[in-house]
């Protein structure tokens, strides 16, 4: 099935190449695409339910005209959370393929404009990288796409798939870590860009599960990524939990608790206050008009 997959997603950059081929802008492939692509230790069989790719924010418009005329069309039909995509988050809504059903999220950065952790996407553009065997496409810089994969994981609640995300974070500091100008220049960098605090829990967390740590010589510069203690352990703490498999085997009693309490703090984190009161009131009169909708219908039919 994995190696399908791939096939499947080989062809399908290859569609996306060409669609964007006259549209004026770097196409950066991400995460599992991008591990493909690229030969990365965590590419070999993982399954794909869609591909991600990030653009120059200013060529979003014809990116997602050429992709529409190539038949990849936006899923969401709702006005109001076609609206949030593109005012609040660093996506546009995903879009479908009418034939062959294909998924692709296109981004503009990494993280969202109101976060906590809002990275320019303009700067990774700057580092990207061409893969040789993919004409017109580009990964992220090593510093880059760690960064993002910590960020993804600590930001966007999705702990369903932490593991996994754990065991891509391991592979790929195992992998670039050969170098001897990767430790230093990714500490670096989670500064440059702000993203000290989720690349201190994901090193915490990837040396509580695989043993891989830091070169001794930058110990120091990782234990100052998160000079909260407090925070430090109660995040060590909801992880732990958290990342439990969901399994009556190994489930413990406060992963549920753990995990959301994690999905809170993911919503608190890309979004200030006010906007997220009003985002979380909106979406609950939306889900009471919709069962109010349903109410309705299920009584006619009665």
């Amino acid at each position: 099935m994995a190696e399908r997959q791939r096939n499947e997603v080989v062809w399908e950059l290859d569609c996306i190449r060409r669609a964007l081929n006259r549209v004026d802008t770097p196409i950066v492939l991400l995460k599992g695409a991008a591990y493909l692509a690229a030969g990365l230790p965590p590419a070999p069989g993982r399954l794909f339910a869609d591909i991600d790719i990030m653009v120059d924010r200013r060529q979003l418009q014809a990116v997602e005209n050429a992709l529409f005329a190539a038949g990849w069309i936006a899923q969401e039909r709702d006005p109001y959370n076609d609206r949030y995509y593109r005012r609040w988050m660093h996506e546009l809504p995903p879009l479908r393929h009418v034939k062959r059903g294909s998924c692709i999220d296109v981004h503009h950065t990494i993280t969202p404009p109101t976060s906590r952790f809002a990275v320019d996407g303009s700067r990774l553009l700057e580092r990207i990288q061409r893969v040789e065997s993919y004409p017109k496409l580009s990964v992220l810089a090593p510093a880059d796409m760690v960064l993002h994969s910590a960020a993804h994981l600590f930001q966007e609640g999705e702990f369903w798939h932490g593991l996994r995300d754990l065991l891509d974070l391991n592979s790929l500091l195992l992998h670039f870590g050969r170098q001897d100008t990767f430790w230093p220049d990714l500490l670096d960098r989670a500064e440059e860009l702000g993203l000290q605090v989720p690349l201190a829990h994901a090193l915490i967390h990837v040396e509580r599960l695989f043993s891989t740590a830091a070169p001794s010589e930058q110990l120091d510069r990782v234990r100052a990524l998160d000079r909260r203690p407090v925070r430090r352990w109660m995040m060590k703490w909801l992880l732990r939990s958290a990342l439990r498999p969901e399994h009556p085997s190994c489930d413990g009693p406060f992963s549920a608790l753990a995990r959301g309490l994690l999905f809170v703090r993911s919503h608190w984190l890309r979004m200030p206050p006010h906007l997220l009161a009003y985002h979380l009131g909106r979406k609950a009169l939306m889900r009471l008009q919709g069962e109010g909708a349903e109410n309705g219908q299920r009584a006619l039919r009665n």
